[in-house]
């Protein structure tokens, strides 16, 4: 307000629909907080380091507290704010099973069908006969349901009883092979399985054979078991690592 001799002098403003001069800075007057009003989100709402807020319906907010290390916030419509925090799913590949390769066959049963992809790992692979790789069989079909060849060129026919694994050398070498068999639990179309193996000379340490192999499982059946056995003779060391892949 404006002062004359030290003594408060109001101003006016003329208003033309009143046609009238009115004082302005005299008398008491206010401005309210904006986050007292009804409508306002206090920030008293919120209490610790990474609280959020949410809505629990139309035009109503509540607080979420933070969640715990690691956790990631998920929507679940079961909660109040449709929101949790909650652990991450693990990684895209989970362990099924893990099994010795001991006699003369070890069959994987059971195989849950809710995964992507199975990945099939065959380490330490031994047989008690040379030159011996092991062999696949599904579901126990023992029929000629199934080729395999190192290649994909060509028009192949299903004229074997099982897709055998990329050869091993001999009983003094270690075979490691990978199996990933697509769309398994698909109830359409045939299965495709490719395979690489590599073996290592355990004698000298210095020799290492690498193959690869293309398979086909003449089946619509979605893949619920996989029977591993070798050529000839019996296992002599090995684990079979089943894995569902997402």
């Amino acid at each position: 307000m404006a002062t004359i001799s030290n003594t408060p002098r109001p101003g006016y403003a003329w208003d033309a629909t009143d046609n009238v001069w009115y004082p302005i800075g005299t008398g008491t007057h206010s401005h309210a907080d904006y986050i007292t009003q009804a409508t306002a989100i206090s920030p008293t709402l919120v209490d610790a380091k990474g609280d959020i807020i949410a809505a629990t319906a139309a035009d109503t907010v509540a607080r979420l507290a933070v969640g715990a290390n690691n956790t990631v916030l998920t929507a679940d419509s079961a909660e109040a704010t449709g929101l949790k925090w909650a652990t991450p799913a693990a990684g895209g590949m989970t362990l099924i099973s893990t099994t010795s390769l001991t006699g003369s066959t070890i069959t994987l049963s059971s195989i849950p069908a809710t995964y992507n992809n199975l990945q099939l790992v065959i380490r330490g692979f031994k047989s008690t006969t040379d030159g011996e790789s092991y062999n696949l069989r599904f579901n126990g079909v023992t029929t000629n349901n199934y080729v395999a060849s190192t290649d994909n060129l060509g028009t192949k026919t299903f004229n074997s009883s099982s897709i055998d694994s990329p050869g091993n050398d001999n009983t003094n070498n270690t075979g490691f092979g990978v199996h990933n068999l697509y769309d398994y639990a698909n109830t359409v179309t045939w299965k495709l399985c490719d395979s690489v193996m590599f073996g290592i000379d355990q004698t000298t340490t210095t020799s290492i054979g690498i193959s690869r192999k293309f398979g086909a499982f003449n089946s619509t059946s979605a893949i619920s078991s996989i029977t591993i056995f070798p050529g000839a003779g019996t296992f002599s060391g090995g684990t079979a690592l089943l894995y569902g892949v997402k």
